[in-house]
């Protein structure tokens, strides 16, 4: 940079708006990036990592390991999950106060989320579907898809912003993603890790028990690494690709 530069630089004025709508809405994206980042950073650790690393480990080596590194990790991923979705939620209802229909979109958008979860939830507890991740991966597509598909249908009305119904789809595969970490991969890893610190300690067996969880456990958290990339996009897509219009 020249010394013309430079002066100009040291003479330029930092403006931040005084709306404090605008304010807000800052240290929210702020909060929820910082957070996201924690979140599917570790969920791409387990599912790229630690997965495979697991597995090249005997018994005696897993018992030292997995009581460790599991429980911080757990505790910052499942956390993080928590203040992600909270802080994008409340931005978005931010952002839904200045379009009408608001008290009807948040209505219908967690009726598709829980429900869309609770199928999902009920397809874990199928053998047959729980022991080929195929069937279970064409299911998720279609019954997330078809969610996609409603939220916006339903909630395209004069007034609906690509912002609000881009954000509300993202944010409802985040929502999914977050009960599928607090509703099934923590309450299985919580035993899971208690079992290996019990086994590596006391020689107590680890019961049965153990490999339907950790299956269980293993395809929430493979299914939130594939949900985190369309996820993604309609977080992106909300102000750098418009593709929804409000009527």
């Amino acid at each position: 940079m020249d010394g013309y530069g430079f002066a100009v630089l040291l003479q330029s004025k930092i403006m931040p708006p005084s709306d404090p709508s605008t304010m807000v809405q800052i240290v929210l994206r702020w909060i929820h990036f910082l957070a996201g980042i924690t979140w599917i950073g570790l969920l791409y650790f387990f599912n790229l990592v630690n997965v495979g690393f697991l597995k090249k480990l005997d018994a005696p080596t897993k018992g030292k390991v997995i009581p460790n590194l599991m429980p911080p990790a757990l505790w910052y991923f499942r956390w993080g999950a928590l203040v992600t979705v909270l802080a994008g939620l409340t931005y978005w209802i931010l952002i839904l106060q200045t379009e009408p229909e608001m008290g009807a979109t948040l209505g219908r958008w967690f009726g598709l989320v829980v429900a869309t979860f609770a199928i999902f939830y009920g397809l874990l507890r199928v053998p047959a579907i729980a022991k080929d991740g195929r069937i279970l991966a064409v299911i998720v597509f279609l019954l997330v898809g078809g969610m996609g598909h409603l939220l916006v249908k339903l909630n395209t009305h004069d007034g609906a912003s690509n912002r609000a119904l881009s954000i509300g789809v993202g944010g409802g595969i985040g929502l999914i993603m977050l009960l599928n970490v607090w509703g099934v991969i923590w309450p299985a890893q919580k035993r899971i890790i208690a079992w290996t610190a019990a086994n590596a300690e006391k020689g107590t067996a680890i019961p049965p028990e153990s490999a339907v969880l950790g299956r269980r456990a293993f395809l929430a958290s493979r299914t939130n690494a594939w949900l985190s990339i369309p996820m993604l996009f309609f977080m992106a897509a909300a102000s750098h690709y418009p593709m929804f219009t409000g009527g």
